[in-house]
């Protein structure tokens, strides 16, 4: 195979004036943009943020049967269902909300708090959720007056250019300043690397390496950790309700989602009984003899084979060399033990699974994974044991805990559980994160607060200060 060439001094010189050329010309309509944005109401912005998520929604079958021929990742129901769900979700939590001028008046304090735009957003997307990722994004700039301009992976360009249109072509219906949401047409790293030091917030989207690469731009940052989520079920649990959950989790668009069950972790004296309800539901059950030929092919010399990520399990399984029944949703494995790489992140449907004896030793297991990655991101809870849950609520490293759900649709949020919904999960400093919540539009807005002089408070005396 022929090397690509190297450029020279001179072709790289007229690049980076080229890429600069560009960025000044979108970075020129953004502050423009950001200016025209400045005297709207609470109502005009809102109007504009649900004509962002109207747009995905009723284009959301062409989007994701776009994204899936383009980025070859994941599979059209799935996109569909992430496509419509978000949009409705996302607008639903954002239309209340308080945004502009006068947001909140603190009883007690006396102080109040008044919103304002962060500046120009700029965005880096991934090619594993361009669509919704590129509709959340911009749903949460615009709902504090900021334009956006988008980074998007260059295997994604065109199903995000199109989002982007249309998402455009509904603000303009509403008279929405031009330039609002921008896509960076040339689709280069040192472009985007510009991009983080010249635009007023960074959000970052994908892999650790930009994410890592965001923070050191010397702009405020909010990016997002590796997932690894770990699914610990308790004793009891009617396994009819939660093998289609994990399962569920575990095969949404073909593995790819970062809040994706990765693994099972289950009582000792259940696993068979869970086996079978795991395989009533669409699971093929990896034997041990075939254990390590399957870990040969998915994790090739110890890293996470990229020619299997966004496949479905019947070609994971003809890869491995597996025959499967037709429709098979997971393949399950059962790790030899905690330092196993089965138990690392995989992006397509395999689900490593863990025997424990007691309660703690299965949040140990869950913990000695994250270590290893996805420390920070979220873990999956099935149990109806308050004790429990807030055992491992207290000892595990992660900033959400999904109890009884299926976790790849709920930790970014549901109308089921208190999240904010959204595409960008924030992993604390556990994962190298500057917030450990859900991304959304406060993380998006300036607030001043207004302090009142309070000449009735009652002052302490050292007496009462030091008793």
């Amino acid at each position: 195979m022929s090397q690509k060439r190297e450029l020279t001094p001179e072709e790289k010189a007229a690049k980076i004036a080229e890429y600069q050329a560009h960025l000044d010309d979108k970075l020129a309509k953004a502050r423009k943009a950001l200016e025209a944005l400045k005297p709207y109401t609470q109502e005009q912005v809102d109007k504009l943020v649900k004509a962002c998520a109207k747009a995905v929604y009723d284009n959301g079958e062409e989007l994701a049967k776009d994204a899936v021929e383009e980025t070859k990742l994941g599979n059209v129901p799935d996109k569909i269902a992430k496509n419509k769900n978000k949009a409705k979700i996302i607008w639903w939590s954002l239309r209340d909300k308080k945004s502009v001028g006068i947001i909140e008046r603190e009883k007690g304090t006396g102080i109040i708090k008044v919103g304002s735009p962060v500046g120009v957003v700029g965005a880096i997307t991934p090619m594993t959720n361009p669509i919704v990722t590129c509709m959340s994004n911009a749903m949460f700039a615009i709902k504090g007056r900021n334009p956006i301009i988008f980074a998007v992976h260059p295997k994604a360009m065109k199903c995000c250019m199109k989002t982007v249109d249309m998402m455009n072509a509904e603000l303009k219906k509403l008279g929405a300043p031009d330039n609002v949401i921008q896509v960076l047409e040339i689709a280069a790293l040192e472009l985007t690397q510009m991009l983080t030091k010249v635009v007023d917030v960074v959000i970052a989207t994908g892999g650790m390496d930009m994410v890592r690469s965001v923070y050191s731009s010397g702009k405020p940052a909010l990016g997002v950790g590796a997932g690894n989520v770990q699914c610990i079920v308790d004793r009891g649990m009617d396994y009819n309700d939660v093998a289609p959950k994990v399962i569920a989790g575990r095969s949404f668009d073909n593995g790819i989602i970062c809040a994706a069950e990765q693994t099972v972790i289950l009582p000792r004296e259940e696993y068979d009984k869970a086996m079978k309800a795991f395989e009533a539901n669409g699971a093929y059950i990896v034997s041990n003899a075939d254990r390590d030929k399957l870990r040969d092919v998915i994790f090739p010399g110890g890293h996470m084979s990229r020619d299997l990520v966004g496949k479905n399990a019947e070609q994971v399984a003809e890869a491995v060399g597996l025959k499967v029944p037709a429709g098979t949703k997971v393949l399950i494995v059962e790790a030899s033990d905690v330092k196993d790489v089965l138990g690392w992140e995989k992006m397509f449907p395999v689900l490593a699974a863990y025997r424990y004896d007691k309660w703690e030793d299965a949040v140990e297991i869950a913990r000695a994974n994250l270590y290893k990655i996805g420390l920070g991101h979220s873990v999956a809870l099935h149990s109806t044991n308050d004790k429990n849950i807030e055992y491992a609520g207290t000892h595990i490293e992660v900033s959400r805990v999904v109890v009884n759900q299926s976790c790849a649709s709920t930790a970014g949020g549901s109308f089921n559980n208190g999240l904010n919904p959204t595409n960008t999960l924030g992993c604390g400093s556990w994962g190298n994160n500057s917030i450990s919540e859900n991304l959304t539009y406060y993380h998006l807005i300036n607030i001043s607060r207004i302090a009142y002089f309070m000449k009735d408070n009652k002052i302490p005396s050292d007496a009462e200060i030091w008793s």
